[in-house]
Parts: C-alpha cells; sequence; structure tokens
C-alpha cells in the first residue's frame, strides 16, 4: 500500500516517513466490520455515578467498586482535588462525587487522600455549593433532601411543543436527562447509604444560602420555584394531582421506554442513561425486565478495564471516528478503493438512520437521512456527523454506486432542513434556542439548550459546497452566518472542540470550499490570528480555560490534535509553502512516537464549554495525519 509519489527533497522525505507510519497505524486499529473507535475519556463522575446508579439499583458488588475506585483514585491531583479535565483546576462538585464514591468502594474516612479532598471542599463551601446534579445524587443515597432541591415535576411532559419550556425546547441529552429526572424526584427515591457523609458539609456563613435574585427572569423563576414547591407539597390524593401525576408518570415512562436504543443506552450518552434506569427502577421495572437488562448490559459495553482499573465511557464515538479515519487515509495517499477504505465505506452505509427522531419535531415534513455519533442512535443523527460521513464517502470507491448516491442526497436534503432560522447549524436540532431553559433553577450545569454553532455550521458548508444539488441560496445564508460568526481578533469560537483553534480550523478550509480565494479578507484575518497563536515549538495549543477566561483564548501547551486543526486551515488558505506551516509540520513529524502515532494527555474536544470536556483518543492520529497528508500533497505538486 505505498504511497506513489516522486524524489523529493530530505525535509519532504521526513514528511512522508511520519505519514507512512501514521498510515500503517491508523489501519491497524480498524475494526474487521470496517470501523474505527477510539477511547473517549472523561472525568470521574461517569465512575462514581456508575457506582452511586449500581449501588441505588441494589446491584453492586465489591469487585466492581474496587476496580473502579482504583481508577478514581489514579485520577486524583497532587493537591487532593479531582478535575474535569487533565491539568484543569480542582472541581468542587467532581470531587465531591470522587469522594462519596470511594467512601462507597471502602475507602476509610480518616485515609490521607480523602482527608486532603475533604479539606479543599470545606474550603470552597462544602456540598452545599455542589451543583443541583451533584445534589439530586446525594438525594438519592439519603445524604440530602428531595425537599431542598429545585422542583422538577414530570408533569412537564404534558406541556404541548408549542408551549415555553416544554421538553423540546430543551437540546436533546437535556430532554433525554430531564425527563427521567422527574420520574425520579416525583418518587423521592432513596437507598440510603451505610456511612454518611456529614463531614463535607460546611458550618457558619458557608451554609448560607445564595442571594436571592431581586429582579428580571432570575427572580421570576425563583417564584415559579416555589409555586412548583408548593405544587410537590400538596398530599398525593389530592385532585387535581393524583390525575395529573398519574398521567404524568405514565406518559413519561413511555417516552423513555420508546427512547430507548438498539444496545441498551438511551442516545449513547450516560447521563440519560442512568437517569432512565433509575426512573424506570422507580416505576417499578425489576431487575430482570428486559429493557433493565439491555441498559446494564449496555454500560458494561461502554467499561474499559486495565492495570489502572475499571473506567466508564460517558459515550462512543465510532461514526465520528471512523469518518475522520477514512478521511485521513485518503488524504495519506490510500487508494479509494483500497479494501480498508471500502470495508468502512460500507459499514458507515449500514449506519445510516432512516427513521424520524425528536428533531422531527420542529421538522415534522422533513425525510430522515444522515448519520448520529454512536453505535446505535437513531433518534438522535446530528448534522456534524452527517457532513462529515458524506466527506468520507466521497473519498471510497468501490461502494454500490446507487445506494451511496442515494444516501448521500437523503444526507443533504436532510441537513438542508435542519438549517435554523438566520444560516447556521446546531448539532441535534434546529432552532433550539429557547432562553428560558437555562434559567430554571436547576439548569446549572452544562448547555441545555442546542444553538448554532460556527464548527457546526463549517462542516455543512464545506459538504453542501461540493454537492451539485445543493441549494445554493440556503448555501448563501449559511456562509454569511458563518463570516458573522468571525470573532474580532480573526478566529471563531469552537463549541465542539478546544477553542477557538478547532473553530478557525473548522471555519477557513469551508470557506475556502465555498469559494472564498487567498485574499479574502476573512481568510486572511484569520491567518493572521493563527500566526499570531503559534507556539515557540511550532505547534499550536489552547488551554480549556479559554472556554472561561478571554487571555486563555488561542494559548495553552501545544498538542498534535490542535496544531493540526491550524494546519488544515493554513494548508486550505493556501499558505502550505509559508514558514509557519513548516514549523508547524516540523513539530508534528518530531514529536511522532516510534510506533507511528502521537502521545496527548490533555483535552481537546468538548462537551459542554466551561463544564464537561473530552479527550478524543483518535484526535491525535487522525487530524494529524490529515494535516501531514494535505501538506505531502500540496509539496509533491509544487
Amino acid at each position: 500500500m505505498a504511497i506513489d509519489a516522486p524524489a523529493i527533497a530530505p525535509a519532504a522525505a521526513s514528511v512522508t516517513g511520519a505519514v507512512e507510519r501514521a498510515r500503517d497505524h491508523l489501519l491497524s486499529l480498524q475494526d474487521p466490520e470496517g470501523w474505527w473507535k477510539g477511547e473517549l475519556e472523561t472525568n470521574v463522575t461517569m465512575d462514581a455515578e456508575d457506582l452511586l446508579l449500581r449501588h441505588v439499583l441494589g446491584i453492586l458488588d465489591q469487585g466492581t467498586a474496587r476496580a473502579a475506585g482504583d481508577w478514581i483514585r489514579s485520577q486524583q491531583r497532587a493537591d487532593g482535588t479531582w478535575a474535569t479535565y487533565h491539568g484543569g483546576p480542582g472541581d468542587l462538585s467532581t470531587t465531591v462525587e470522587a469522594y462519596l464514591a470511594l467512601r462507597l468502594a471502602g475507602d476509610a474516612r480518616d485515609a490521607a487522600h480523602l482527608a486532603q479532598a475533604r479539606r479543599f471542599v470545606l474550603d470552597a463551601g462544602g456540598i452545599e455549593r455542589t451543583r443541583v446534579f451533584t445534589r439530586i445524587w446525594l438525594a438519592l443515597v439519603g445524604q440530602w433532601s428531595w425537599d431542598d432541591l429545585p422542583a422538577l415535576p414530570p408533569e412537564v411532559i404534558l406541556l404541548p411543543a408549542r408551549a415555553p419550556l416544554n421538553v423540546y425546547d430543551f437540546a436533546c441529552w437535556a430532554r433525554q436527562t430531564i425527563v427521567p429526572l422527574t420520574v425520579v424526584a416525583a418518587h423521592r427515591l432513596v437507598r440510603p447509604l451505610p456511612f454518611s457523609i456529614g463531614e463535607l458539609a460546611a458550618v457558619g456563613d458557608a451554609m448560607t444560602a445564595p442571594a436571592a435574585a431581586s429582579s428580571g427572569w432570575p427572580r421570576r423563576f425563583e417564584r415559579l420555584d416555589r409555586v412548583l414547591r408548593g405544587y410537590e407539597r400538596l398530599p398525593g390524593w389530592a385532585p387535581p394531582k393524583v390525575l395529573l401525576r398519574r398521567l404524568a408518570l405514565r406518559l413519561a415512562e413511555q417516552w423513555i421506554v420508546r427512547r430507548q436504543e438498539a444496545d441498551g443506552s438511551w442516545g449513547g450518552i450516560q447521563p440519560p442513561w442512568v437517569y432512565s434506569l433509575l426512573a424506570l427502577h422507580a416505576q417499578g421495572y425489576p431487575p430482570d425486565h428486559p429493557a433493565m437488562v439491555a441498559g446494564l448490559a449496555g454500560l458494561d459495553r461502554f467499561t474499559i478495564h486495565d492495570r489502572r482499573g475499571r473506567r466508564l465511557e460517558a459515550c462512543q464515538s465510532p461514526v465520528w471516528d471512523t469518518a475522520l479515519a477514512v478521511v485521513a487515509l485518503a488524504d495519506a495517499g490510500v487508494a479509494p478503493d483500497d479494501p480498508a477504505l471500502v470495508r468502512a465505506g460500507q459499514w458507515l452505509l449500514d449506519q445510516e438512520v432512516t427513521v424520524a427522531g425528536d428533531w422531527a419535531v420542529r421538522r415534522p415534513g422533513l425525510p430522515p437521512g444522515g448519520w448520529a455519533f454512536e453505535f446505535a442512535n437513531v433518534n438522535y443523527p446530528d448534522v456534524d456527523d452527517t457532513a462529515e460521513v458524506v466527506l468520507a464517502l466521497r473519498r471510497v470507491a468501490g461502494l454500490d454506486a446507487t445506494r451511496r448516491r442515494q444516501a448521500i442526497g437523503r444526507a443533504v436534503r436532510w441537513v438542508e432542513g435542519m438549517q435554523s432560522r438566520g444560516g447556521g447549524w446546531a448539532a441535534f436540532d434546529a432552532d433550539n434556542t429557547s432562553r428560558l431553559c437555562a434559567g430554571l433553577p436547576f439548569c446549572d450545569f452544562g448547555e441545555v439548550t442546542d444553538p448554532p454553532s460556527a464548527d457546526v455550521t463549517a462542516h455543512a458548508i464545506e459538504m453542501l459546497a461540493d454537492e451539485p444539488a445543493a441549494d445554493a441560496g440556503r448555501l448563501r445564508e449559511a456562509i454569511a452566518w458563518l463570516r458573522a460568526e468571525q470573532e474580532p481578533g480573526g478566529s471563531w469560537f469552537g463549541r465542539w472542540g478546544a477553542n477557538h483553534v478547532y473553530g478557525t480550523g473548522a471555519a477557513v478550509p469551508a470557506l475556502v470550499a465555498a469559494g472564498a480565494g487567498r485574499g479574502d479578507p476573512g481568510v486572511t484575518r484569520a491567518v493572521t490570528w493563527l500566526e499570531r497563536h503559534q507556539n515557540d515549538d511550532g505547534g499550536w495549543g489552547e488551554d480549556l480555560g479559554s472556554y472561561d477566561d478571554p487571555q486563555a483564548v488561542g494559548r495553552g501547551t501545544s498538542t498534535a490534535s490542535q496544531t493540526a486543526w491550524a494546519l488544515l486551515a493554513l494548508l486550505a488558505a493556501g499558505h502550505g509553502d509559508s514558514e509557519t506551516v513548516r514549523r508547524g509540520i516540523a513539530f508534528l513529524v518530531d514529536t511522532q512516537t516510534p510506533d507511528g502515532t502521537w502521545d496527548e494527555e490533555l483535552f481537546t474536544g468538548t462537551g459542554f464549554p466551561g463544564d464537561f470536556y473530552i479527550n478524543y483518543h483518535l484526535y491525535r492520529h487522525t487530524f494529524p495525519l490529515t494535516a501531514l497528508g494535505r501538506y505531502r500533497r500540496e509539496a509533491v505538486r509544487s
């Protein structure tokens, strides 16, 4: 599978060697069925909540607890805390959940590592200052009162889709979490622990609740919460509560059951998965009920066991990883009809979503088409994966031409139909932009809506720009939207990757694909921004703190994936012969490991900006290979 190329200069030969090593390494990771999947690493709340789930369900065994405890313990920082991403600051809620899980795993309260964590928790205000979702877990195990949590009435399921704060006003990940949580909260589900963590409660002024809002929507939401709490305090037999509650619980249960995926998951992601299992348990589903059996078996398939212990993936990304791998291998010179690419293309075609999901509530007349992120997630395909899969399928020969053409045609129509007002695209829904949802008292963790973002819009533009049947008017509107989103300094915000380097790395290739020339003002400003933020070692990096600190934008330790994103933008902009690009390529060549990949402990993926981050273990490989391959191709042409 050699790459045909004429003799080139020694410096270029070193690039070719790096490309070939990376190509061979990536091919070695392909599953026989055709897909790729790297580990999706997050933080220890996944593992802590898995232990708590099993405790509440009454199925936790000490072997599982010990193995998870080993992993959680290994992730504790030197200052005794746990962070939400590698190298990040200690996080109060994450530390409380890790502490609780280690106590459940058998660690003694007076153990040195827990004493150190306890000091941090108390200095930060104690469990009283944790996020609502952490306090929900505390309520589930008898360490917090359900009465002291924001109201979560299941009657929300009764609101019609046009009513404010109906479940479809929330992003798909949020609605999938909120609906089962309302069921759990209605039952006041509690399975007490055999110990107390009262030692984490603050004393004195630290226990004082935050000041109440004085005006505006926050004040209105506080009043709404008081009304809902009053409703919750009505006795269960009081009409009309008895009728509404029974109806709401029955509809919520049906809503949850209908959305369980073929692999046992809910949306293929951890939060709705565990809360849905808890909701069905609260509704009386026994452990041997098929929905419970499938759900728990699915969680086991998301579990990794190695010498460091037992850890749970928050999600799995085979469709996304496979599409990125196909593009990388094609850019590395692998022939379009190579058996590895053909197997991948066939597998991707088999994953097409052809049924309507929640997105159809806002787009009822739109025919289905597209791809999801996970092995099984027919309810929630997304624009980002769909665009990347189409780009990948275009690079593969040897597939059934009619089947591929029809699948791409359905995807194009679906993506165009999912365009939001104004021209941009969100990941999972159209026009999911309610400003009211985030104001609710229980929405204190992560994004709860799915507005259009620059990176998703850029990928959609890049896909549509090469589609003869694309709607030219929609494409023009999208390009105008993306241009308007460019920051004053020249970068674009990255919603699903860290951060402005990711957004810029997506936006520039999209604009160029759509016809922007080298002298385009927006492209020129982006190039200048990237040049200004290149590190001394030739690479690029952006710390996840940039989501909260403007001074950190574009600044951070160089990583292979972020360097590749910057290079992809610069190469698309026609700067392949620049010193900036040569230094970036040298960084990738020099930091490649002997087995052909790159090391990357830092997280460069984003779940919720400011709250939840991801280390995609294949990002460190597919993106650098794509950048090196494109650079090498340009060097050969010149």
